[in-house]
């Protein structure tokens, strides 16, 4: 941490001085029986809302009373009249106490209260010669005392590893860190009024099993301790979900968190919040439609434009129907390669090394096969597009073409750079399933950790029958990505994994 951002933070040389004061203050209001942590206070009013309801006063012109509640960011005094700044989650106004609207013995109190405390106040709205809108108090309440001091030139702070550790003074000192947040709830929430008009389920899943399935990724362990039973942590919602669909559930979906015990980068987080959906009697085409108009709905109801911020200081057009581009047709386009030369062990190993990188897993042609498309093709795809007909390497849950039976009904759809979604039309076969858990088994024999462990419930619950299955996954963290023009995932989870600071 450099100096600059120790200021930042308030950690210097004057902060137990700082906050020797607060503590003071704090002391002194309770010795004239005021508790700074005491009763709810009525607010009444949001900021937001005094603001477009008196907004358009004249100066000078008295409006009605408000009874709102916030923090205080700022206080000036100038002699008998003293003014400040209150901010709640949405807005932020002036107040202004004077000795004959407040009283004298209230006019004092104000010599205890300090930048960062809460505050409730009742006045009129009034607007002030200089145009400002500003509430007159006529009454005031302490509702918590801040013993820190507020952080400094928060906006400027260079190192965001800061501000993400510390997310609540990130989001109490940046209003456009709060709104993304917002936004995050609205966006979620409209997901779930989408699905929920379509008629679908919601339900919820274990985070913990003895297996993790439904992808491909290293999951974390934990422990039970009155069981004594070592557990996973999710790696996906997949399996459970059509687990329902064998029970007769036509509609589920579930929003929830997964887990994966990989590498942290601007597009990954070891804990990241998934959709999930599943609908029997469906398709690839179905969850096509579906996958649009989550889209479609997040922009026309939330967002209110079918424009979002490009990766190049431009715009992206969202605005469906996308297109479709096969996985081949994809490496052929932007790397000149055919997908049959990365099945060949000779040219794929002559394809690894002109890329840049060596062949980790020789044992594994799905772990080549997914490397080059990303380091090749993913690049690429910054306008909606759907990847349709993968490779079956790296598709242990999909259903085969029939007319080719190395390619699965499966696609990714892909928004700058970023894979949003990925959908089947789903394996029903038994047969067929244990087969491909029987070749993803032989891999974690040698060594990969990432490869789909043998599950015997699932097996034993497809061997019900289940009916056509068309599925759904949907990253909700890249989407909100995507959605504001955020860089790094970090951006879009209010509490990011982070090292803790005495490592950093």
């Amino acid at each position: 941490m450099n100096d600059n951002e120790q200021e930042v933070l308030n950690i210097t040389d004057d902060m137990p001085e700082q906050m020797a004061v607060r503590h003071k203050h704090l002391e002194e209001l309770r010795a004239l029986g005021i508790e700074p942590y005491g009763d709810r206070f009525p607010v009444t009013d949001k900021i937001c809302d005094v603001r477009q309801k008196y907004g358009d006063m004249e100066p000078d012109k008295a409006g009605g009373e408000v009874s709102i509640g916030g923090r205080l960011m700022a206080l000036r005094t100038h002699g008998k009249a003293v003014f400040g700044d209150l901010a709640d989650q949405e807005g932020k106004i002036q107040i202004y106490f004077g000795l004959d609207t407040v009283g004298k013995d209230n006019f004092n109190l104000l010599k205890l209260i300090d930048i960062g405390d809460l505050l409730g106040v009742k006045g009129e709205v009034f607007i002030t010669r200089r145009g400002e809108l500003t509430v007159m108090v006529r009454e005031f309440k302490i509702l918590g005392k801040a013993l820190r001091p507020l952080p400094e030139k928060w906006h400027g702070l260079k190192d965001i590893e800061l501000r993400y550790r510390n997310r609540h003074l990130d989001m109490l000192m940046n209003q456009d860190v709060r709104e993304r947040f917002i936004l995050r709830s609205r966006l979620i929430s409209a997901i779930r009024g989408y699905l929920d008009g379509l008629g679908f389920l919601e339900v919820e899943t274990p985070a913990m099993g003895m297996l993790a399935g439904g992808a491909l990724a290293r999951p974390f362990l934990t422990h039970h301790n009155a069981l004594d039973l070592p557990l996973k942590m999710r790696i996906a919602l997949e399996l459970h979900l059509k687990r329902c669909i064998v029970g007769g559930l036509e509609k589920v979906y579930e929003i929830g968190k997964v887990f994966r015990n990989e590498g942290i980068s601007t597009k990954h987080n070891p804990e990241f919040t998934m959709l999930e959906l599943y609908r029997s009697h469906a398709d690839l085409t179905d969850m096509m439609e579906i996958a649009q108009g989550i889209v479609s709905t997040l922009c026309e109801k939330v967002l209110c434009s079918w424009e979002v911020p490009g990766t190049d200081g431009g715009t992206v057009n969202l605005k469906p129907p996308y297109p479709k581009m096969t996985f081949a047709e994809g490496l052929k386009k932007y790397g000149g390669i055919e997908l049959s030369d990365l099945r060949d062990p000779v040219k794929s190993k002559e394809i690894a090394e002109k890329l840049g990188f060596n062949i980790e897993r020789k044992d594994n042609p799905g772990y080549l096969i997914d490397k080059v498309f990303s380091m090749v093709v993913e690049p690429h795809l910054v306008n909606p597009v759907f990847i349709v007909d993968y490779p079956v390497e790296i598709s242990p849950l999909a259903r085969k073409k029939p007319e080719d039976g190395s390619l699965v009904y499966r696609f990714e759809m892909f928004i700058k750079n970023f894979e949003i979604a990925n959908a089947f039309s789903e394996l029903a076969d038994p047969v067929d399933q244990h087969e491909r858990f029987k070749a993803q088994h032989e891999l974690i024999k040698k060594g990969d950790t990432e490869a789909h462990p043998m599950d015997e419930d699932y097996l034993a619950a497809l061997e019900y029958g289940m009916p056509p299955t068309g599925g759904l996954g949907m990253g909700i963290d890249r989407l909100l990505m995507v959605l504001t023009g955020s860089s790094s995932i970090r951006d879009v989870i209010i509490f990011p994994l982070m090292k803790p600071a005495d490592q950093v």
